[in-house]
């Protein structure tokens, strides 16, 4: 096979990752505004899914998963029994997941969480202002937030158990 494809392939995936660390890293707004791991998670208010109002500091005190997603993201539909069993296996520490959908519409969204069974809230951002604060940069994209709201870990890509696991014990203080 010859070596040419393969260079080529290996280095727009380079560029790729080095652009998505750019987008994540970079920021529109001072330093103190960004979303970090350390840093106060960015508030979430909105509407759900299914019509009721939510904020993000309504659910202090307890680990939370904040995760962008949406029904057309393969790799969000292949992690979504993950983050609905990891809800049902963490009950007794107060974890709960938060979706964000980002970039679908909500009709597909609501069918596919009726089809599959997640049970959490999930916020609907219509102007992108949740996923311009959290810096998005590829769905899935899921944020491990402490007990005390702070960001303690950030993820681009599907999240696999082991990544999970480790990534909880980080916020299950």
């Amino acid at each position: 096979m010859p070596r040419r494809p393969i260079l080529l392939a290996l280095l727009v995936a380079a560029l790729t990752t080095a652009g998505v660390l750019l987008v994540v890293r970079a920021g529109s707004g001072p330093a103190e505004d960004r979303v970090a791991v350390g840093r106060p998670a960015p508030a979430i208010v909105g509407t759900t899914l299914d019509g009721s109002s939510f904020d993000l500091a309504s659910l202090r005190g307890k680990p939370v998963v904040v995760n962008f997603w949406g029904p057309s993201c393969v790799p969000c539909r292949d992690e979504f029994p993950l983050l609905a069993s990891k809800q049902a296996e963490h009950a007794a520490d107060g974890f709960t997941v938060v979706g964000v959908l980002a970039d679908d519409p909500v009709e597909p969204a609501r069918d596919f969480v009726a089809q599959y069974g997640g049970d959490w809230e999930t916020v609907v951002d219509p102007d992108k202002a949740i996923k311009a604060a959290y810096r998005v940069a590829a769905r899935p994209q899921t944020y491990f937030v402490d007990r005390s709201g702070v960001v303690r870990s950030i993820q681009i890509g599907e999240v696999t158990d082991a990544d999970f696991e480790r990534q909880y014990q980080r916020i299950r203080q």
